[in-house]
């Protein structure tokens, strides 16, 4: 799979949370249709078999439209359903370890909050970051305020790509232009809209116009 900074541009990562008529899978293929670009799977509750099977079948599904697929936090699973890629943070494995168990098969991402968790992830081999909470979040009650300097600081600190997320939706996504972000990560803005291919068609052209300078 094609892994670049544009492969950044609107990166949707799941919450259960925003489930009801549609399924994760149905809701997953819906922001594909509107545009998405990566995705990444996050799942907190359920058990390994179960997230591996699920990791499974969206691997699949995002494979089909040619997008890449992230699995957060769980490198085993990332491995064994074919995972394009897995997202850890900074309490989870160590990135250096990632890339050691995973040598080059997977895209690695980090989430960093300053520069020298940066600097650091990049010396330890990460693809690419996520940093935030650039406009607080609704899905992570402990999320750390990052400010939009403080993203700027960042994207200056390395060489690789660096994906914006905390917050993100239509009414503020232009106030990350000129940041240096390669793209933004959307949750509830994505997942939690009525329609979830008009939204993800909305955001995509958003955020092709904020990173339109990075």
């Amino acid at each position: 799979m094609n892994f670049d900074k544009t492969s950044l541009r609107l990166y949707a990562v799941t919450d259960r949370a925003w489930t009801g008529p549609l399924t994760l899978y149905q809701q997953v293929e819906a922001a594909l249709q509107g545009g998405v670009t990566c995705v990444q799977l996050r799942e907190k509750q359920l058990d390994k078999a179960a997230f591996l099977d699920e990791a499974r079948q969206i691997c699949a599904l995002c494979h089909r439209y040619g997008v890449p697929f992230i699995v957060n936090d769980d490198l085993d699973v990332a491995l064994a359903s074919g995972a394009d890629g897995v997202h850890v943070g900074q309490n989870d494995l160590p990135v250096a370890e990632v890339r050691r168990r995973a040598g080059r098969r997977l895209i690695v991402g980090v989430s960093a909050h300053d520069p020298e968790q940066a600097r650091l992830a990049e010396a330890g081999g990460a693809d690419y970051l996520g940093a935030g909470a650039v406009f607080g979040s609704a899905t992570k009650t402990d999320a750390t305020p990052l400010s939009y300097a403080g993203l700027q600081a960042v994207c200056r600190a390395v060489r690789i790509p660096v994906v914006a997320i905390g917050g993100v939706g239509s009414r503020n996504i232009l106030q990350l232009q000129g940041s240096g972000a390669a793209g933004a990560a959307v949750v509830s803005a994505l997942f939690g809209a009525p329609d979830i291919t008009a939204a993800a068609r909305e955001l995509r052209a958003l955020a092709d116009a904020m990173a339109q300078d990075s």
